[in-house]
């Protein structure tokens, strides 16, 4: 209420006159015809009564500014009423006056211009300062995705190939072309494949790669439909040669729909009595680049495949164990691609189970011989005596053979399932047969070769 308010009022509070140093709201002298008020900056922490009291005449007269906004000839109907909205909204603040007000006194108010603040130390040399380089952070996922798997796939080359053609394919690699057709029957819902000849198929070559084993090759072509290779078929093995004829047909009982999804591999091997079948070399196929219904033949120039040997054969088990009579029953029910052992009538194959115990041979017993096959249904049960308490040291081996009446029987393939089981599809299977007593448990098995199972099982060393 002194002198020295005054002052600090007019030195520090930005609502106080400069002509009457009294609060601009108080004096009368600032007031306009208008009611216009300058803003310079925000608002105090507290808003002026006088600003409170034009807010709520603000609020209670915007029901007369929209009658003030009528047409003349609604207007006309309330004289009063239009007085009393006139007066109201002469008594309000336009915000939009009171912007355009501000813009035009803003000169004549004394401004301040600040101007940033440097800091610096004296004498200091200035040191060019590079910008750091942001690293993008990589995830396990954005380093997998830089890989291509084509690159480390045994079939890498298949992309390389598709884009040659046979001629090129048959200089590049020489393994000779296959003819063979294909044809669907809609009246009887199968795939007809028919295996036609094979020419300039190259020499067979032995391991080491150094010589020819022999002027000629003994080439079969083995059949099947991609994705599913295990049920294929398999052609006749022709004698020493490079041409061979085969003129075989083959069916296969797929709908239309499934066959146009599917691949048709037609693998060329040659026949070796004395070790594992070569594989010369491949033709596929997409059925869905052909008319089936139509047919055609096709002359095929053969790559090389990354399946070098061709696999022995699979073999169906059953397994069951009754702890009360102390009994180990098995059961052979049938084998499928056996590798063929005899050129000319494919195999005659049986097959031999082995009991033992620890590392001593126990029982022996086989099954019948299936002549001229190399798919083989058995259908025969076999009870070895063991004890519950010796079970957890017995092995048993399969072993398959193709009977030969000149020679010793021909090896085709082994497994052991037990304490010395050959691989994990075996020591599964015979973890399954304990953990269901009295309940037959069957499984498929890929027979392995004599030197394999000799190196991983010393049940096998123990048979002959």
């Amino acid at each position: 209420q002194g002198l020295l308010a005054r002052i600090s009022d007019l030195l520090l509070c930005r609502w106080t006159c400069r002509n009457c140093c009294q609060k601009c709201f108080d004096c009368s002298c600032c007031q306009t015809n208008e009611d216009e008020v300058e803003i310079l900056g925000p608002f105090p922490a507290q808003t002026p009564a006088w600003l409170i009291s034009s807010q709520n005449e603000d609020k209670d007269g915007d029901s007369d500014n929209t009658i003030s906004e009528l047409p003349p000839t609604l207007q006309d109907v309330s004289p009063d009423r239009r007085r009393s909205s006139s007066d109201a909204s002469r008594s309000t603040y336009s915000l939009t006056r009171r912007i355009s007000s501000l813009e035009s006194r803003r000169p004549s108010s004394p401004l301040i211009d600040i101007k940033p603040i440097e800091f610096g130390i004296i004498g200091a040399k200035k040191e060019i300062v590079q910008p750091t380089i942001l690293r993008k952070t990589y995830t396990p996922d954005d380093y997998f995705r830089k890989f291509e798997p084509r690159l480390y796939s045994l079939d890498s080359n298949n992309d390389d190939m598709d884009s040659l053609t046979d001629e090129e394919i048959l200089s590049k690699y020489q393994l000779g072309m296959l003819h063979f057709s294909t044809q669907y029957d809609l009246l009887h819902n199968y795939l007809i494949v028919r295996v036609i000849e094979a020419k300039d198929l190259p020499p067979p070559i032995s391991y080491d790669g150094s010589r020819q084993d022999m002027a000629h090759s003994n080439p079969y072509v083995k059949i099947c439909l991609l994705p599913d290779q295990k049920n294929s078929k398999q052609t006749g093995v022709k004698r020493k040669t490079q041409n061979p004829v085969f003129e075989e047909r083959y069916t296969f009982e797929i709908p239309f729909l499934e066959a146009q999804r599917r691949t048709l591999l037609l693998t060329v091997v040659d026949f070796d009595k004395f070790s594992r079948h070569c594989v010369i070399g491949k033709v596929s196929m997409p059925l869905s680049d052909v008319d089936l219904v139509k047919g055609g033949h096709w002359w095929k120039a053969l790559v090389p495949s990354s399946q070098n040997e061709v696999e022995l054969g699979e073999l169906l088990l059953s397994l069951n164990y009754l702890p009360s009579a102390g009994r180990l029953n098995v059961d052979i029910i049938r084998a499928k691609q056996l590798l063929q052992t005899d050129m000319s009538q494919g195999s005659d194959p049986f097959v031999k189970i082995q009991l033992v115990h620890g590392l001593k041979l126990t029982k022996t017993k086989k099954t019948s011989c299936m002549r001229g096959t190399i798919d083989p249904f058995y259908n025969e049960s076999f009870s070895f005596k063991v004890p519950q308490e010796e079970l957890e040291n017995a092995s048993l081996v399969f072993t398959v053979y193709g009977h030969n009446v000149k020679s010793s029987n021909d090896f085709i393939g082994r497994i052991v399932i037990g304490q010395y089981s050959t691989g994990a599809p075996e020591s599964n299977h015979w973890r399954r047969m304990l953990d269901a007593h009295r309940t037959a448990v069957e499984q498929w098995h890929s027979l392995r070769s004599r030197e394999e199972c000799d190196r991983v099982s010393p049940a096998s060393l123990e048979v002959t």
